[in-house]
């Protein structure tokens, strides 16, 4: 795995990044770290503490139009590193108190990461994602992280093409997700804190209950109660310039619909509160 001839996601764009040469996704031949933190509003199994030891890296391989993160997503930003320099920002994370590695948004690094990886870190690994992997990449994560956070933002391929440029979208992420869960099996914990197992992601759009309702049915068709946790995620915040309906927060109505869904679907994990669709939870780049 190399940054020449790049397939490390969906878009297989074999560019040469070595080279100078920029996929989809914007990203160098380097990593680029953007922020690093103590973050404290990711769910709470994988935190009680609430110090989640994120590591934001620039660059994406999707091109979401309502992005929080835009500021490092769109333009990949950060500070290049290789991966000895990676291995000492973890390492230091943990000796600040970090109850994991919350590695966001990384797959167009992994070359850099996997490295940094090994040997074993003594707190578990957060694969903190889009959910739009390859299962060849993915695969190479075996043994290496432990927990996998994966978005499922869209069933609906129209949706996803206007919203985020991959019209694959749920082809590709749903396929992720049970290699995802055939790695880690289902969720495991020690006390209040999960050490592994996968955590499926869904923000809700306003507008847009049926996708959701789609999305939960996937998850629910797909894997026994309890074999994967669900993220309801509430915290959808109107980025300037958006047009309608996605110029405003989901409305209590919309909310109710789809967390109902969620429990007719026999769906465990989390929901998020009213309070949580602020630009105040969006960390600062």
């Amino acid at each position: 795995m190399n940054y020449e001839n790049c397939t490390l996601c969906p878009r297989q764009c074999k560019a040469d990044r070595t080279a100078g040469q920029t996929g989809f996704c914007g990203a160098p031949g380097q990593a680029l770290v953007a922020k690093t933190m103590l973050h404290q509003w990711e769910e709470p199994a994988l935190s009680p503490n609430g110090k989640s030891g994120a590591v934001f890296f620039g660059g994406c391989t999707l091109r979401c139009r309502y992005c929080q993160n835009a500021a490092i997503s769109r333009k990949p930003a950060g500070k290049a590193v290789d991966s000895r320099q990676l291995r000492a920002i973890l390492e230091d994370l943990i000796a600040q108190g970090a109850e994991n590695i919350d590695l966001v948004t990384p797959t167009h690094y992994l070359p850099t990461i996997l490295p940094a990886l090994e040997p074993k870190l003594p707190v578990p690994v957060v694969y903190n994602c889009g959910g739009y992997e390859a299962e060849e990449t993915l695969q190479t994560l075996a043994g290496k992280v432990d927990i996998y956070l994966p978005d499922l933002k869209y069933a609906d391929a129209r949706l996803a093409k206007a919203l985020s440029a991959a019209p694959d979208y749920f082809e590709k992420t749903t396929a992720a997700i049970r290699e995802m869960v055939r790695q880690v099996g289902e969720p495991k914990f020690d006390g209040e804190k999960m050490v592994s197992g996968v955590i499926i992601r869904h923000l809700i759009l306003p507008g847009f209950v049926e996708n959701s309702l789609t999305v939960l049915d996937w998850i629910g068709e797909t894997f026994a109660p309890g074999q994967v946790l669900v993220s309801l995620m509430r915290q959808y915040t109107p980025m300037p310039g958006l047009p309608a309906p996605l110029d405003r927060k989901v409305t209590d109505e919309e909310y109710e619909a789809v967390l109902s869904w969620m429990y007719l679907n026999d769906l465990e994990g989390f929901i998020q509160e009213d309070s949580a669709a602020t630009a105040d939870y969006i960390p600062d780049f």
